[in-house]
């Protein structure tokens, strides 16, 4: 969508990746940038399983946001693919954005995502963003700065605190005037290309994992099944959540059901803040002990199930 011609400046609009390790931030960096949740964040890694895009306005560009997985070794189908829609994710950009922590400086993760860059970085503007600032001594930031692009030649080095703003605006001046010129992408009033079905799986995932910390830490996903829009101008929303074990099951509903419903009371505030009128949630639990083989749980994330291979 072409905006209405208001100053003599050209409009800018392109994609920017956000990659580093699992944790490093780029959640919470891409909600800063939106200025609203479109991705989920918790305490706990590889949370992010598609490539969410959020849209952020800043003067005449507009900057598409790919939120990729974090980074990191990967064991099993689902993380081979998580790590390979990262890499893609950062191959389809017009410019990437590296996210290290300042507290734990360039970890052998880091190192590694550094390495990968050098090999498929070319043809890109890399920006570093150290994160986390606020954690660590301005001598620390300094010197971890200089190591960071003795190892590679980033285009720009961003001290940032994603958590609680610091440094982010910077950083989306500075991508906004990297940016192509060019017609946007979106209406602007957009801030997300996933389906509202998708968000609302993903914010009834973060709910879960928030709740149930160490116990299914990445043994289940969530579906939306059935959305219906009434005519009362609420919304009913059917979920389906996915484990991998009976035993499972017991621990996700909890004692006389009591954490499924907790899970549900949170999931639905927040879906009717996003949505802005009231929802029915239902969430029923389901045991699929193959679900991590199945195609078509990988098209319900956003992922590639031959990405896994």
């Amino acid at each position: 969508m072409t905006p209405p011609e208001t100053t003599g400046t050209p409009t800018r609009a392109g994609f920017v990746a956000l990659i580093g390790e699992p944790n490093a931030g780029k959640s919470t960096l891409l909600n800063a940038m939106v200025g609203a949740k479109v991705s989920i964040v918790t305490h706990k890694v590889q949370t992010t399983r598609a490539r969410i895009r959020g849209v952020a306005m800043e003067g005449q560009a507009q900057i598409v946001f790919v939120d990729t997985p974090g980074i990191f070794r990967p064991r099993r189908r689902l993380d081979r693919a998580m790590v390979t829609a990262a890499w893609g994710g950062a191959a389809d950009a017009d410019i990437v954005v590296l996210l290290i922590e300042a507290h734990r400086g360039l970890t052998e993760g880091a190192k590694a995502i550094i390495a990968a860059l050098k090999e498929r970085g070319e043809g890109h503007p890399v920006a570093l963003a150290i994160n986390k600032i606020d954690r660590v001594k301005a001598e620390t930031l300094l010197a971890l700065a200089e190591e960071a692009n003795a190892a590679y030649p980033f285009a720009k080095t961003f001290m940032i605190s994603a958590e609680k703003g610091y440094g982010v605006a910077d950083l989306r001046a500075w991508l906004a005037g990297e940016l192509p010129e060019g017609p946007w992408f979106y209406p602007e009033d957009q801030i997300a290309d996933l389906p509202m079905r998708q968000i609302a799986a993903e914010i009834t995932r973060e709910k879960l994992t928030l709740r149930l910390h160490e116990e299914l830490p990445y043994q289940l996903t969530v579906e939306t099944e059935k959305w219906e829009d009434r005519k009362d101008g609420s919304t009913r929303i059917d979920q389906i959540v996915y484990v991998a074990r009976e035993g499972h099951k017991g621990i996700l509903l909890g004692k006389g059901g009591e954490t499924i419903k907790a899970v549900s009371t949170a999931a639905r505030a927040e879906m009717a803040e996003f949505l802005g009128h009231p929802v029915h949630l239902f969430l029923v639990v389901k045991v699929r002990p193959n679900w991590l083989d199945e195609a078509e749980r990988y098209s319900e994330m956003g992922l590639d199930f031959k990405d896994g291979d």
